[in-house]
């Protein structure tokens, strides 16, 4: 072996002895997905519950809900700017068996209030576990 083999050669073992030292991030986080979620509407209220699943040997989970509401007039059209808005909740929720159920509420408060005839459209609805970056 030459001098320039026997340089690589150390290199590689070098290499191969640092990435076995270092740690491999969701190792134990099995494969996070949502079962199932559930919406649900009440008024001007937006109910997201569900069940995540694959999760590996964390304690808790860092669940988001977003979405977009808007005030609708009967004739569907557009709401004026001040008749939109984004809403978002989150909470943490404990991991039994490798799984996590989850339950959050979001409200659309309008000034003025989205009273009848209007009534509260929501859109873009995600949920997301930010603890595995994983979304539904």
């Amino acid at each position: 072996m030459n001098h320039r083999q026997k340089h690589l050669s150390a290199c590689l073992i070098a290499l191969a002895a640092l990435l076995s030292m270092a740690p491999i991030q969701g190792a134990w986080a099995g494969s996070p997905h949502f079962v199932v979620v559930n919406v649900t509407q009440t008024d001007n209220t937006l109910t997201v519950s569900g069940k995540e699943a694959g999760l590996g040997n964390e304690a808790t989970v860092h669940i988001v809900v977003t979405a977009d509401a808007e005030c609708i007039n009967p004739g569907g059209n557009n709401p004026q700017a001040a008749n939109k808005m984004s809403v978002s909740a989150g909470d943490y929720f404990p991991v039994q068996n490798g799984k996590a159920l989850f339950d959050l509420t979001v409200t659309a408060t309008f000034q003025p209030e989205c009273s009848p005839p209007m009534t509260v459209v929501f859109s873009n609805i995600k949920v997301c576990d930010t603890t595995n970056g994983v979304c539904f």
